[in-house]
């Protein structure tokens, strides 16, 4: 399914497959994370109530989707869609915006820097992952 140079198909099971990651990644890593916010279970709960709440989720799914959707689209402008170059831009992506907007965010926002390893991890392993996917689908 290829519309407007992009192979769909890919961008679907990148997405999925980052949001299944970020599933695993904070359920692996609970407790680091709400001692990094310094949120305890309790908070959390109170917050959320004893089930999670479908939005959050919901919104990052989204989130992932268009995540590959743009990673797709700037890999095909690099004229090779291959795994290297699929991993390649992901990587430059990450270093180049990603990393740099979640130090500069939770420096001011006075957050540990355990939190900014824990999401700059998340969201680096997300985009190698989608570059693998969408470099090895094609776009």
């Amino acid at each position: 399914m290829t519309f407007a140079g992009i192979n769909y198909w890919a961008v679907l099971v990148a997405g999925a497959i980052g949001f299944a990651f970020g599933g695993v990644w904070y359920r692996l890593l609970a407790q680091p994370w709400k001692a990094a916010h310094g949120f305890s279970t309790e908070q959390i709960r109170a917050h959320h109530g004893t089930g999670m709440a479908p939005w959050p989720l919901i919104i990052a799914l989204v989130a992932d989707l268009i995540m590959a959707w743009m990673l797709a689209g700037m890999i095909g402008h690099l004229g090779d869609v291959t795994i290297k170059n699929g991993v390649i831009s992901a990587a430059f992506i990450w270093f180049g915006f990603v990393i740099t907007t979640l130090v500069v965010n939770n420096t001011f926002g006075m957050r540990s820097a355990k939190l900014i390893a824990i999401d700059g991890g998340h969201w680096l392993a997300v985009l190698l992952l989608m570059g693998a996917i969408i470099g090895a689908w094609g776009v």
